[in-house]
């Protein structure tokens, strides 16, 4: 359902409506709409990858609600966790001041438009971007600022929707340029500067709205930055 966002909590909402660039506005609108939009629990495509890197300074992309931020923090990162819409951060912040102010202190809530906002180069030491809904551009022009913000030696984490879940009948809406694979993300980065750590389509599964279980794929992309 996301375009300037993060989906997490896995699956989007379930209206089966997407704007596909939607603003501020909007996305302020959507979590007004809800006492929480998102599950509350940290993606689990981050914590199986991140779980393994020395904690350093990560960016959390989308961050929404801010489990994932939350999730890095609890686990001894300085997190930046950034999102278009203010009344997500603030949930996020007000969520970590209630975990702990070890918590707390160690996330930074930044507002931006992420279609726009070009993160400071070489900065972060694991940059996680998960189920980003974008088409083909701006996704691709975000993923390289992404990728240029990662500090030699770092992680870049990209998950998303894996086109074949349009053959199955789990709730995705029907346009294919918001969908990518682990090659396609591989493609924008040059070999000589990362080495991919990991480039599969894992499957989970998942309820579809008439009740029936599912298998669906994500995207999931794991690369290194050379040092």
């Amino acid at each position: 359902m996301n375009g300037r966002h993060g989906d997490h909590g896995h699956e989007h909402h379930g209206d089966g409506q997407i704007d596909v660039v939607p603003d501020e506005a909007f996305w302020d609108e959507r979590y007004r709409a809800t006492g929480a939009m998102w599950s509350g629990h940290p993606n689990s495509h981050l914590v199986f990858e991140a779980t393994d890197v020395v904690p350093g300074r990560a960016l959390d992309v989308g961050c929404g609600e801010g489990a994932d931020a939350i999730w890095l923090a609890e686990h001894d990162w300085q997190a930046t966790a950034v999102d278009i819409s203010s009344v997500a951060l603030a949930r996020g912040a007000a969520r970590a001041t209630e975990v702990g102010a070890d918590t707390a202190q160690r996330i930074t809530w930044l507002h931006a438009d992420l279609i726009e906002w070009d993160p400071a180069a070489a900065q972060y030491d694991l940059v996680s971007a998960q189920f980003m809904r974008l088409p083909t551009e701006p996704r691709n022009s975000q993923f390289r600022r992404l990728a240029a913000s990662v500090a030699p030696g770092g992680t870049l984490l990209i998950v998303g929707h894996h086109p074949s879940d349009l053959q199955t009948t789990a709730m995705r809406p029907p346009m294919p340029d918001l969908f990518f694979t682990g090659d396609d993300v591989a493609a924008l980065l040059d070999p000589h500067d990362w080495q991919i750590v990991v480039n599969a389509a894992r499957e989970r599964t998942t309820t579809d709205p008439e009740g029936r279980t599912v298998t669906i794929r994500d995207s999931v992309l794991r690369a290194e930055r050379r040092r």
